[in-house]
């Protein structure tokens, strides 16, 4: 999937913003940093298990549907 490809880079790019700006002790920028990298995180779990689970539904519904005939 590749949401879930995008929003993993996206979380690795803003976790390196997140320890310059905290290096060079951008308190402001920092922070946007961390606000950010945890959406993406989120997000990159989010779509990670979406495309987890789809596979298994529909490894299930194959399946039941085998069984079924």
């Amino acid at each position: 999937m590749k949401s879930h490809k995008y929003w993993s880079i996206g979380a690795l790019v803003s976790m390196i913003g997140t320890c310059y700006t905290g290096y060079k002790d951008m308190k402001s920028a920092h922070k946007y940093f961390a606000f950010s990298s945890l959406i993406c995180m989120a997000m990159a779990i989010y779509s990670g298990h979406k495309m987890i689970s789809g596979k298994s539904r529909k490894k299930k519904e194959a399946a039941a549907e085998e069984s079924a005939e």
